[in-house]
């Protein structure tokens, strides 16, 4: 497998000359405080370093070797809990933190391109400081200052650990369903009680404490998910000088053998009367848990992208490389006994699709993350209300699609190795099976398309939708003739999608079985016209600049993708049309 070199090109690209990102941070006091060009690029410098030097080269290893549970305690693989000190040490566990509490301040337009190296550098590993981040969002947003002071600059520093408690056996998108129950005591404490499945870094070796954000019920709650509320339950108790204390009653019962991620731990959690305290007010909690999963289920669908683009890194080099028959238009490496296997339409193909959906799903992923800064920083109120509205139709589109491209992504790039892309020692089959888990957690993709059609489109009678809409429209209207090769197809692509989503809104009147019926391939029209909007843009700035291979490059693969893959739209539309009728033609007996 290729070493793994961190897109930096690519992402200057899109920060600087695609959505001139500097401009939107030089405008926010805030942000204007810790970041502008130069500081995110030096930042992004460091971050490739770490990820491609010191955590990359320990994903295959990590996958050979796997976790280790035993008597309760969970090991990491050889060389996990050394490089993860590095990268705690580094400042990159906090990178998005708020200063006030030790963490760097940067936004998550930035954020969200060191997720994407630590993810393609090695999945597994990535998801430690993910979970971290993820809990300490919601206790930011939602805990007393007490604990806030109490949890946060450690869980920053990369010493302490967090991990998010929701799935139990019996309930895994049905939370409503849990039986986890929180008892108050007389000091403000609760006593949690409860077994979780599911978790992420629910126990390692990698700090000296984790802290669990815990879903329970308290004994008067309301049924169903109205009645959850959020509980923080460290693995080691804290003291009030801050130095760790007792152990919690807080354990590990196994961890789960794995299709992939086997360097991530994933267990089972038990907690037996554990000492806990609510972040967030009672019957809560579920709110609380979603401040945090616009910028999780972003996160995840970056996985998908990081994995893609660590599959077509190796992939290019052995395409460049690998010599297997002539070119169909005769010898190219005539010195030798066969061309590489570039030449060939098929290999250019897939390598082609892979760098279209990479590129559109950096594009994008950087779109939706400045929407989230927007919505978070800015003092226009108007604009962060729209960023909001953004934020909310794109969140599930977000995480479905780029997810569903990652693993078409690593599919081809497994595909050009032919047989040594099924050998392990090669490493593309591992980015398929690792790949494979961001189409299932943190809401199964199916999941992700109901809450698009149903709640983000039909929900809100095409309000967001419509917020849009009208941003592409506009864009098409500025770019004028210059753009019309790019633009043409857009508009084609949005019109057809407005199509869809009249059709969804109208029929889902009268049948509520149409939104679950349209919703997959629904989302998938929709993600196929955002990366076109995408692309667009990425066109847009390297127009007259093509005497530079990037830029050439950039054009190249822009032509590509509307000649080539835009034009699944056509198909999509046609089975959201088809209706709910076909799916229920079956009784539960004839399948």
């Amino acid at each position: 497998m290729a070493d793994y070199k961190a897109p930096l090109r690519d992402m200057r690209f899109l920060l600087n000359e695609v959505f001139d990102a500097p401009s939107l941070w030089k405008s926010v006091p805030v942000l204007a405080e810790v970041v502008d060009a130069e500081t995110a690029e030096a930042i992004l410098e460091e971050a490739g370093k770490i990820t491609g030097n010191t955590i990359a080269p320990l994903n295959r290893p990590g996958d050979e070797e796997g976790c280790h549970w035993q008597d309760g305690r969970v090991t990491t693989p050889a060389g996990y809990p050394e490089a993860y000190r590095l990268y705690a040490e580094g400042g990159w566990v906090g990178v998005g933190g708020d200063p006030a509490y030790g963490g760097m301040g940067m936004p998550k337009a930035i954020s969200a391109q060191v997720e994407e190296m630590m993810n393609s550098a090695s999945l597994a590993f990535g998801l430690y400081p993910m979970l971290t981040s993820g809990a300490c969002l919601s206790i930011y947003a939602h805990a007393s200052e007490e604990l806030k002071q109490k949890y946060l600059p450690n869980m920053y520093a990369g010493v302490w650990a967090g991990s998010m408690c929701l799935t139990e056996p019996h309930a895994g998108t049905d939370l409503g369903m849990i039986r986890t129950r929180a008892e108050p005591q007389a000091d403000g404490s609760y006593r949690v009680s409860g077994t979780k499945i599911f978790i992420t870094g629910g126990e390692h070796d990698l700090t000296e404490n984790i802290i669990h954000l815990v879903l329970a019920k308290l004994p008067d709650a309301p049924a169903g998910s109205k009645g959850i509320s959020l509980f923080l339950v460290p693995k080691v108790l804290v003291n009030q000088d801050g130095s760790l204390g007792e152990r919690n009653a807080v354990s590990c019962g196994s961890i789960e053998h794995k299709m992939g991620i086997q360097a991530s731990a994933t267990c089972v959690m038990n907690f037996d009367g554990a000492t806990g305290w609510m972040v967030g007010e009672p019957n809560k909690g579920l709110a609380a848990m979603f401040t945090m999963m616009n910028y999780e289920r972003l996160g995840v669908g970056i996985q998908g992208l990081a994995t893609g683009e660590r599959s077509y890194q190796s992939a290019i080099e052995y395409a460049r490389e690998r010599i297997q028959s002539r070119a169909p238009t005769g010898p190219v490496a005539t010195d030798k006994a066969a061309d590489p296997i570039i030449v060939h339409p098929d290999v250019r193909r897939m390598l082609l699709t892979m760098k279209a959906l990479n590129e559109g799903g950096r594009a994008f992923s950087t779109y939706v993350a400045m929407q989230l800064d927007i919505a978070k920083f800015s003092e226009d109120e108007a604009a962060r209300k729209r960023a909001e509205a953004l934020v909310a139709l794109l969140t599930p589109v977000s995480k479905a699609f780029l997810t569903d491209m990652g693993l078409e992504t690593t599919v081809h790039g497994q595909q050009i190795f032919g047989g040594h892309g099924f050998i392990r020692e090669w490493g593309q089959e591992q980015l398929v099976r690792d790949c494979r888990i961001t189409q299932i957690y943190e809401g199964t993709n199916g999941i992700q398309a109901l809450d698009l059609v149903g709640r983000k489109v039909v929900g809100s009678g095409g309000a967001f939708y419509q917020a849009f809409t009208e941003e592409v429209r506009g864009f098409i209207a500025a770019a004028g003739a210059p753009l019309a090769e790019f633009t043409g197809p857009l508009e084609a692509a949005l019109a057809n999608l407005d199509e869809l989503t009249a059709w969804v809104l109208e029929k889902a009147r009268h049948d509520p079985n149409e939104i679950g019926a349209a919703s997959v391939e629904y989302l998938h029209a929709f993600g196929y016209t955002a990366y076109a909007y995408m692309w667009a843009r990425m066109a847009q700035a390297a127009l007259g600049r093509e005497d530079e291979d990037f830029y050439a490059g950039k054009l190249g693969t822009a032509r590509f993708y509307f000649a080539r893959l835009l034009p699944r739209i056509h198909s999509l539309g046609a089975s959201v049309k088809a209706g709910s009728a076909p799916l229920y033609l079956l009784e539960a007996a004839q399948f």
